[in-house]
C-alpha cells in the first residue's frame, strides 16, 4: 500500500444555473492574456450539445485518453513511444481554431466616434488573433440554453452512442425537450494520460496534493498533450508557443482558499476536499477490461481515513497529520465514497478523472408537479426516474460509461432524500424504509441533505494548508519553476525564444507576493476587517 494524497472537486449539477461566472471569474485570473484568447480553462457547457471545443468526445477522432491493446496493457490511444518518436515533427491530432472558436471583439469605437448621419452606426465584429473584420459561426458556449438544438443536438457524440443502445430515446422534439449545464474544469486525473503523452516531460502531477502543472520552462509546444487529453483541457497559447491548463488555482488552495471558480459559484455547487489514495492499485484499476467496471474500479483505489490502518500507513508514507484529518472531514470523500452519489466525467477514458459530479434530478420533481402529482413523494419519484425526461442512457454515457446502474442508485438516494425532508418539513413521522430502500441510514440522509443544501463556506471547501516550512517559499518567491501564468512576462513567457515571441526565459528579481492567508481571513470573516489591517498584510506601510 502506498498512500498518497489528491484535492479533489464535485459538482452538484442539480445547483447549476448556468450564470458562468465561474467561466469569467477564471478567465479573469488566468487567461486573460495575450495568446490565450480562445481559452477557458474552465467552462459551462450545456448539454446535450457539441461542447467545447466541438465533440472532444469522439475519441475515435481525437484519439485522447488510453485503451487496452489485445495484451490487456494500457497504451495511449494516440500512439505509443515509438510511434510518436517517428511523427515527432508532424502535427498531432488536435483540435483547430473553428473547433475552439476564433476570438472576437467588436468595434465599439463605431458607436461613439461615427459622424452624423440619416444611418445607424453598427459594432462590427473583429478577429481578436488577425484583427480583422470576420463572421461569427462559432463560440465555446454556442450551445448555451439549447440554442440550435433541433439544428446541431445530433451532434453531440453522447447522443449518437445513446441512440445507438437505445433506440430513439433522445429526440429534440419541443415536448421532449431537455437540457442540463455541464461545468468542466481540468480533471487532474489519478492516470493522466497528457502526462504520459508529452515528449518533453513538462507536464507533471504533484505529490503532495494531485494537481497536474505544466513547468513552462520545459515545454517545446510539441502539442501531443493537447492530443492526449481526452478532455482537451490543455490549450496551446500560440503567442508564447506554450501549453497550458487548468492549475486548479493551487496559489489559493496552497494557503487553505479554494479555487476562484468554487469561490465565485453562484449557486454553491461546488465542493473542495482531501481523498487517500493508493497509488500502486491506480494502474490495475485503469486497466479493467470492462468499461462498466470502471467507477467501481477507481472506487477501489480510495481509502478510508476513518481506518486506523490507513492512517497509520498515510503517516508512515509522509502524508501530513492536517491532510490526513482534512481527508476524515473532506466532502468530497463524503459524496464519493460514503454516500455514493458523486460520479466521474468519462471513466471509459480510463485516466481516473478527480472531478466528480452529481447528477441531475431537478427536472423529474417539476414534471411530476406539473402532472398534478406530488413531485416529492417516495413513490411518485422512485417510479418516474425510470422516465426521466433526461434520459438515464444519456447520463450514463457521460459519468457511468454506459452502465445505468450507478446513475439510478445515485439519483434514488438524493430523491430518497428529498422525500425524507419533505416528511420533517412538513411535521410528519419519516419513514424509515425509505432510506433503507437506498441502503442508508436516516443520520446519513440527514447528513447528507446538510451537506447538498445548508453546508457553511467551511464544510463545503476543507482545504489543508502547505507545510508551515514552505511559508517563506510561498510568500517570497523569485521564478517559481512550475506553471507561474498569471503575467504575459512571467517565467517562461520572457524574452525570444525558439517557439514564438516571448517563449524564451527571462530571470526576475525577488518579488513579494500578496499573503493569501490574510484574503482567506478576510473572505471568511463575519466583519468588515479595518483597512489598516488589510494594508498590513499585504507588507504596506
Amino acid at each position: 500500500m502506498r498512500i498518497m494524497a489528491q484535492l479533489a472537486m464535485v459538482m452538484n449539477l442539480d445547483k447549476c444555473i448556468g450564470c458562468h461566472t465561474c467561466s469569467v471569474t477564471c478567465k479573469q485570473a488566468w487567461t486573460n492574456r495575450d495568446g490565450m484568447e480562445y481559452v477557458w480553462f474552465n467552462n459551462v457547457e450545456t448539454r446535450p450539445g457539441q461542447g467545447y471545443p466541438r465533440r472532444y468526445e469522439d475519441q475515435e477522432k481525437w484519439r485522447g485518453g488510453w485503451r487496452l491493446n489485445k495484451r490487456g496493457k494500457l497504451t495511449l490511444r494516440s500512439g505509443g513511444r515509438f510511434q510518436k518518436l517517428a511523427t515527432i515533427f508532424s502535427n498531432p491530432k488536435l483540435p483547430e481554431i473553428k473547433d475552439y472558436y476564433e476570438p472576437w471583439t467588436y468595434e465599439y469605437r463605431n458607436l461613439t466616434d461615427a459622424p452624423l448621419g440619416d444611418d445607424y452606426p453598427v459594432a462590427a465584429p473583429r478577429s481578436l488573433i488577425t484583427g480583422k473584420p470576420m463572421k461569427i459561426e462559432w463560440g465555446a458556449n454556442w450551445d448555451d440554453d439549447l440554442g440550435g438544438a433541433p439544428q446541431y443536438g445530433d451532434l453531440d457524440p453522447m447522443v449518437r452512442k445513446t441512440r445507438e443502445q437505445a433506440s430513439e430515446k433522445v429526440r429534440f422534439a419541443f415536448e421532449q425537450t431537455f437540457m442540463f449545464y455541464l461545468p468542466r474544469i481540468c480533471e487532474h486525473c489519478l492516470n493522466p494520460s497528457c502526462v504520459a503523452a508529452c515528449p518533453s516531460g513538462a507536464i507533471y502531477k504533484r505529490s503532495e496534493d494531485g494537481i497536474v502543472l505544466v513547468d513552462q520552462d520545459r515545454c517545446r509546444g510539441w502539442r501531443e498533450c493537447v492530443t492526449g487529453c481526452p478532455y482537451k483541457k490543455i490549450y496551446f497559447n500560440h503567442r508564447t508557443g506554450k501549453a497550458e491548463k487548468c492549475t486548479f488555482c493551487y496559489p489559493r488552495t496552497e494557503v487553505g482558499l479554494p479555487t476562484v471558480c468554487s469561490e465565485t459559484c453562484v449557486g454553491r455547487l461546488r465542493y473542495l476536499g482531501v481523498l487517500l489514495y493508493d497509488a500502486d492499485k491506480v494502474a490495475a484499476a485503469a486497466a479493467t477490461e470492462e468499461e462498466t467496471g470502471l467507477y467501481e474500479a477507481q472506487l477501489g483505489v480510495f481509502l478510508d481515513p476513518e481506518d486506523p490502518e490507513v492512517r497509520r500507513e498515510a503517516e508512515a508514507a509522509g502524508v501530513p497529520h492536517d491532510w490526513v484529518e482534512a481527508a476524515r472531514r473532506s466532502p468530497v470523500h463524503a459524496l464519493v465514497s460514503r454516500y455514493r452519489v458523486a460520479l466521474p466525467l468519462h471513466p471509459e477514458y480510463r485516466t481516473m478523472p478527480m472531478v466528480w459530479y452529481i447528477p441531475p434530478l431537478s427536472p423529474v420533481v417539476e414534471a411530476l408537479t406539473e402532472t398534478g402529482f406530488d413531485g416529492e413523494d417516495a413513490d411518485n419519484l422512485f417510479g418516474a426516474i425510470d422516465t426521466l425526461r433526461i434520459p438515464l442512457e444519456y447520463l450514463a454515457e457521460l459519468f457511468a460509461a454506459g452502465d445505468t446502474g450507478p446513475v439510478r442508485a445515485s439519483l434514488e438516494k438524493l430523491a430518497a432524500m428529498r422525500s425524507h425532508m419533505r416528511a420533517i418539513n412538513l411535521g410528519e413521522r419519516p419513514d424509515p424504509a425509505i432510506a433503507a430502500s437506498v441502503g442508508m441510514e436516516l443520520t446519513e440522509m440527514e447528513a447528507m441533505y446538510r451537506l447538498l443544501a445548508v453546508a457553511k463556506y467551511e464544510e463545503r471547501y476543507v482545504i489543508p494548508t502547505a507545510a508551515v516550512g514552505d511559508a517563506q517559499r510561498l510568500e517570497e518567491s523569485a521564478v517559481p519553476t512550475s506553471c507561474s501564468l498569471d503575467h504575459a512576462d512571467g517565467p517562461g513567457m520572457g524574452g525570444e525564444g525558439a517557439f514564438g515571441q516571448d517563449s524564451g526565459r527571462t530571470e526576475l528579481p525577488l518579488v513579494s507576493l500578496e499573503t493569501f492567508h490574510a484574503l482567506r481571513a478576510q473572505q471568511t470573516a463575519d466583519a468588515q476587517p479595518h483597512v489598516g489591517d488589510v494594508a498590513g498584510s499585504r507588507g504596506e506601510k
